[in-house]
């Protein structure tokens, strides 16, 4: 990702709340076929950790793919993003562009045991269902519980100590205050390109 100091997103807490807002991540790794792979799962911050890192699975036989722990990998963070039309600057010169904000994260998967596993499967579910009126949890109702325990083999469950990390918050902070009060509004209102987590992720910084 190409760097850029207007944009560089460097507060661990902003970027552990971007991972828990969004995730929804991509795995890529490079493994010795020579032929990068790319694989696509939740992920959770695992707060019992000092550092950022992260707990996730993959199913199997993605952990072959990937040859999972025997060399570094890059999760990919997707935040809120979309497209910027010239046409929300008035009569300022100006070009399509693309707001943003994403999270490049590195490090070398730790396999978790088939304990740790099921235990990091149920947090997952727990993250999601938690929120909801009736959760119905992994291990919750004894049928839910028995069928999770039948088939978690199927996954493998990673941690990823983040040694390395590039993160962008591309959102018009090197436009003139006018212009980016323009832009949120048009990507609230706008009948082909409204974007209401884009506006409000602009908010947050130009507030």
């Amino acid at each position: 990702m190409r760097p850029n100091p207007d944009y560089a997103l460097e507060d661990p807490h902003e970027i552990a709340r971007l991972i828990e807002r969004h995730p929804f991540a991509t795995l890529v790794s490079a493994p010795s076929s020579g032929t990068p792979v790319a694989s696509h799962y939740p992920i959770l911050l695992d707060r019992e950790a000092e550092d950022l890192t992260v707990i996730s699975h993959v199913g199997r036989p993605d952990e072959r793919i990937h040859e999972l722990g025997r060399h570094p990998v890059l999760l990919i963070v997707h935040g809120p993003q979309g497209y910027i039309s010239p046409g929300w600057y008035d009569d300022r010169p100006a070009v399509p562009t693309w707001n943003f904000v994403v999270a490049h994260l590195w490090g070398t998967p730790e396999i978790l045991d088939e304990r740790e596993n099921l235990r990091m499967l149920g947090e997952l579910v727990d993250r999601f269902e938690g929120p909801r009126d009736r959760p119905r949890r992994m291990l919750g109702a004894p049928e839910d519980a028995a069928y999770a325990r039948r088939i978690h083999t199927g996954t493998v469950g990673y941690r990823l100590r983040v040694t390395r990390v590039e993160a962008k918050r591309k959102l018009s902070q090197d436009k003139p205050a006018d212009v980016v009060h323009t832009v949120i509004d048009r990507l609230e209102t706008d009948p082909l390109y409204a974007n209401p987590a884009l506006a409000a992720a602009m908010k947050e910084i130009h507030s």
